[in-house]
């Protein structure tokens, strides 16, 4: 038997016990150990893998002597977490002169090592050699690793106690912090006085509940004479009143959403059977064979590339460079950089980048609008007014966070020859930091099914899909017939694919070519982000309705678009996510008589997330985080929702989304041919004057300046929705339901860590 004990750094201690005959008292503590590999050689250079020969044995030792064998490995030089190593080590004693080999080799089986903490090795041919006998004769080994257990065991109490004060320590500092810096200071909204007022409801119903349940008058109810206070009357007018007049409504909402429920998730039931079809039959768009003929002229069209920015200082440079790297004929391409930068410096920074790359032959122009209007739609229908892009027959739109493979149009302008009806070719959206935090990995998981299964879905079967803004490549002449880029919604890649699919362009997704990108790491920024994705869409189907009727588009297309499309995916789901799971459950609590079953809490719930885990299988750890924190997101998704169909001031809020400037080991390669900075400095320097000179000593200053990063915030919308789930978790206790019971516990835990924001970047 032997045990491998990891010492919290990647390494493993091997300790072998071997017993065996013809071992006597003068025996010397000389061993030799040659390991050999049993299906391939291994370099030690190469795996990391280091051998120490460790033998003790004693003069006076018992005839089964204990050896020690000393196995420790490198993680630095390599990773052996994705295959198995079966050594073979025979062991060979030198003893006065002579050499006895061991009975049988021995195999040590090591699997994925940086996470087993015991490993068993077994002679296979010699069953005495590590038999229960021997180990029952040496109990101090035993006692020696339950010792090493017990002391790593106690080892992670200061550093659970260190992470508990942190934490304690930063809530405080933000609760004290809160009222400078506060999301809506003068202005909470109408949902958060209703949130608040239900939770203060809640507490006082609470108390009555606890009060009642102690002088047990919910055993029984009494007639009238028999009231013995005035707290008792009170508590059975309570029970009449919800009895008749609360359950009755309060079912009947229900029972609505609950059918809202069950069709919603109808439609992600069918979305992943459409995808699982596409993957068995292997489906997928096809090009045209001569298409793909690279002598043919005509495989080189006319393309325009955009990409819109605005006071991205920490990606515009890595996005213009994966631009400009695009295979492409250089005469047939041209580079936009559009800039709405408001700060002189990094507009100076912009203009020196696109230079650079314009001295290297790259066909590339720089815009900065001096009247900012309509966010990005005005910033690319600004673009696309220019005389030279008549000349052009596509154009490929990037954000400034997006770093494109240089084959990305070998790969999708092709799909458009051969097919004059096609109005669009999307690519899907890959993260260079999706493992950056728990909240990215969360974010993943939704963007992957919104790529895998929606996109790809409804582009097979319905030639139409939302345009993701970036990513893709539109052909010019459907942009002009749509009416080109609106500025009257903040969805303005909505709005755009809407109004050319109802002129009759379809739309073509190819889930193969993939395009890098970030996805925002703080809760602020994806909260503002989640707001305009889900504001944007109620605008646009109030504008879009009367269009969407009266256009030429057969009737099931107009259903598709208005019931499922706007309705069931933009309206519904936000709606009851957030009635059924964060109102109509707590109230169930406090009025009984409306029951929701637990397969609406529970099994339903987790079945819907299951299939959205299925795209990225490698998020299955994050199961139960990802449907406890979608519920907490409702909050935000319902909010948007209601004031862009209502048109309330925060539904035309554009904030742009924080990024970080990641880059993957691809890009870091791609750049590494790039001259360096000073020798790109000191060409503009060259053409620069005096006041250029001062400039460009304000950019290096500007440069070298870290940028302060906002600090984490308080959400009182959330906290409030916590102690209200919560509430109603102590209430479940008097009434024994256990499915709700958990649920209400671990959903008011999750709104709590949301609310003091302790998901996602954490700023000190």
């Amino acid at each position: 038997m032997g045990e491998v004990m990891g010492d919290g750094c990647g390494r493993g201690l091997v300790v072998a016990g071997y017993g065996g005959s013809g071992v006597g008292s003068g025996c010397h503590n000389i061993c030799e150990a040659s390991v050999t590999k049993s299906r391939e050689h291994i370099s030690p250079t190469r795996h990391g893998i280091e051998i120490f020969r460790s033998f003790h044995v004693p003069r006076q030792s018992p005839l089964t002597p204990d050896l020690l064998l000393l196995i420790t490995y490198s993680p630095s030089l390599c990773s052996l977490n994705s295959y198995a190593i079966d050594l073979e080590f025979q062991i060979k004693f030198v003893l006065s002169g002579q050499t006895i080999m061991a009975p049988s080799s021995v195999v040590v089986t090591i699997e994925n090592p940086k996470s087993i903490s015991l490993v068993e090795v077994n002679d296979l041919n010699s069953p005495g050699a590590f038999s229960d006998k021997n180990k029952a004769a040496n109990p101090k080994r035993f006692t020696k690793v339950l010792l090493l257990k017990a002391q790593r065991t106690l080892g992670c109490i200061p550093w659970l106690a260190n992470s508990l004060f942190t934490t304690v320590a930063s809530v405080k500092k933000r609760i004290a912090l809160s009222d400078e810096r506060d999301e809506e200071p003068k202005y909470r909204g109408k949902l958060y006085r209703f949130i608040r007022a239900f939770l203060a409801i809640s507490v006082v119903a609470l108390f009555i509940e606890i009060f009642a349940y102690f002088n047990q008058w919910h055993l029984n109810l009494v007639n009238p004479w028999e009231v013995q206070s005035l707290l008792q009357w009170t508590y059975m007018a309570w029970i009449s009143f919800r009895a008749d007049y609360i359950a009755p409504t309060l079912a009947t909402l229900t029972t609505f959403c609950i059918v809202l429920f069950l069709i919603q998730s109808v439609d992600r039931l069918v979305l992943c059977l459409g995808c699982f079809w596409m993957k068995f039959r292997k489906i997928k768009p096809i090009i045209n064979e001569d298409a793909s003929d690279p002598e043919d002229g005509s495989y080189f069209p006319m393309v325009l590339v955009q990409i819109p920015m605005c006071n991205e200082k920490e990606v515009f440079a890595q996005s213009i460079g994966a631009v400009c790297q695009l295979d492409w004929p250089k005469d047939r391409i041209l580079v936009q950089v559009l800039d709405d930068s408001d700060d002189e410096i990094l507009q100076q920074m912009i203009r020196n980048e696109c230079l650079s790359w314009k001295e290297k032959g790259v066909n590339i122009i720089y815009r900065h609008r001096f009247i900012r209007t309509g966010y990005k739609a005005g910033n690319l229908k600004s673009a696309m007014a220019c005389d030279y892009v008549q000349d052009y027959e596509f154009v490929a739109i990037f954000d400034a966070d997006f770093t494109p493979n240089p084959d990305f149009l070998k790969l999708t302008v092709p799909h458009f020859k051969g097919k004059p009806d096609v109005g669009l070719v999307q690519a899907r959206w890959t993260f260079v930091n999706k493992d950056e935090n728990l909240l990215t990995r969360l974010q993943n998981i939704n963007l992957c099914f919104h790529f895998e299964v929606e996109q790809q879905v409804n582009g097979h079967y319905l030639n139409f899909f939302g345009f993701n803004g970036t990513a893709g490549v539109w052909r010019i002449k459907a942009l002009e017939e749509s009416g080109g880029w609106l500025e009257r919604t903040t969805v303005e890649d909505m709005d755009i694919a809407v109004r050319a699919h109802l002129c009759g362009w379809k739309f073509i997704y190819v889930n193969d070519v993939r395009v890098l990108c970030e996805l925002p790491e703080s809760y602020e920024a994806y909260k503002k982000q989640q707001h305009r994705w889900h504001s944007g869409p109620m605008q646009l189907f109030r504008l879009c309705l009367p269009s969407i009727l009266t256009s030429k588009i057969s009737a099931w297309k107009k259903a598709n678009m208005i019931f499922l499309f706007f309705l069931l995916r933009k309206l519904i789901l936000p709606f009851y996510s957030f009635t059924l799971f964060c109102i109509i459950l707590p109230l169930t609590m406090f009025i009984p008589e409306a029951e929701l079953p637990p397969w609406v809490i529970c099994y339903v719930p987790i079945v819907m997330s299951i299939l959205n885990i299925l795209p990225a299988p490698k998020s299955f750890p994050f199961l139960m985080p990802y449907l406890l924190f979608e519920n907490t997101m409702s909050v935000t998704k319902f909010n948007a929702m209601v004031s862009g169909l209502f048109q309330l001031g925060s539904a035309y809020e554009w904030v742009v989304t924080k990024k970080t400037g990641r880059s993957s080991e691809s890009d870091l390669l791609a750049f590494a041919e790039r001259e360096s900075k000073n020798m790109n400095e000191e060409k503009i320097s060259r053409r620069l004057s005096e006041s250029g000179l001062e400039l460009l000593g304000k950019i290096k200053e500007h440069e070298e300046v870290p940028k302060k990063k906002k600090a984490n915030k308080i959400y009182r919308k959330e906290l409030a929705l916590a102690f209200l789930l919560l509430t109603a978790a102590a209430r479940s206790l008097l009434s024994a339901q256990g499915i709700h019971f958990y649920y209400l516990l671990f959903q008011g835990l999750t709104f709590l860590i949301v609310g003091l924001d302790l998901i996602g970047e954490q700023v000190s």
